[in-house]
């Protein structure tokens, strides 16, 4: 049986994978973030879904370009061993000017396989 309560963990204990795709954002990488993703990956960001690498892939070059914006890695929580939720304090040019977000991960086979992304 596993636990799939939400624990709060240290930021800097998130995966690998997830910590690398935050950085990628953070930097604008797309290359480096679209490789933390499984080909079938699905992104839920701002009520749009993208379904498999080409469509996550345009989403990520778009939400590069479309605001300018700082982040910081303010929380983290994991449930079970596939599910971690990563808080972010998003500061820029965007409506509102600043935001909290919640990057809820699902992983599998050492990627991101489901990135759900909301205050």
């Amino acid at each position: 049986m596993t636990d799939d309560r939400l624990r709060a963990i240290a930021p800097d204990s998130l995966p690998a994978v997830v910590l690398r795709y935050l950085e990628a954002h953070r930097v604008r990488d797309t290359a480096t973030a679209i490789a933390t993703f499984t080909d079938d990956a699905t992104v839920i960001d701002d009520g749009a879904t993208h379904r498999g690498r080409a469509a996550v892939e345009q989403w990520l070059d778009r939400a590069a370009s479309e605001f300018t914006y700082t982040t910081e890695l303010v929380g983290a929580q994991q449930a079970g061993d596939a599910h971690y939720v990563a808080t972010q304090h998003l500061e820029g040019d965007f409506p509102g000017g600043t935001v909290d977000l919640h990057y809820r991960f699902t992983l599998g086979s050492g990627l991101i396989e489901r990135l759900v992304i909301e205050p």
